[in-house]
């Protein structure tokens, strides 16, 4: 799938079609939630979402599935995370390769040093240039730990 195509809700229509005939139930159902939640967002935006809105909208999904495998495995439920995970793979299809940690620490201590950050109180300068930097590649929690972590080592 090509990130900056503005055909990207196209492929995934074009997906969902060929889940539906290979009778493929957690795609099917994975992609119609999908493509409905980037209804609803145009819908309430009043216009049509460009690639990094849909890259956004997948990232939500998979927050939400992350969210509801770890509740799952508190009340030990394995049936419903095997089913989440499944959803969970079919979402992360459709967004970039994922940063791994060293990259995304790499990234935050080249903004630290550009705006100069000396603590925890410039967390909002490093995040407002790295959040969309790594939009799509990491989860937002996985970046504020970094930032938190070089700020903290950086004032201490």
């Amino acid at each position: 799938v090509e990130f900056l195509d503005m055909t990207f809700k196209e492929d995934i229509r074009s997906d969902l079609h060929s889940a539906m005939r290979e009778r493929d139930r957690t795609r099917v159902s994975v992609l119609r939630l999908l493509l409905s939640s980037i209804g609803y967002e145009e819908i309430e935006r009043k216009k049509e979402l460009d690639a990094p809105g849909v890259i956004d909208a997948i990232s939500r999904q998979v927050r939400q599935r992350r969210e509801s495998i770890e509740m799952y495995k508190q009340g030990n439920r394995q049936d419903l995370v095997d089913q989440e995970e499944a959803e969970l793979a079919v979402l992360q299809e459709y967004l970039p390769a994922q940063l791994s940690p060293e990259e995304i620490e790499d990234i935050v201590r080249v903004v630290v040093e550009e705006v100069g950050a000396n603590g925890p109180q410039d967390k909002g300068k490093v995040m407002g240039i790295v959040v969309p930097k790594v939009r799509g590649k990491a989860e937002g929690s996985q970046v504020n730990d970094v930032v938190t972590r070089l700020l903290q080592e950086r004032s201490g």
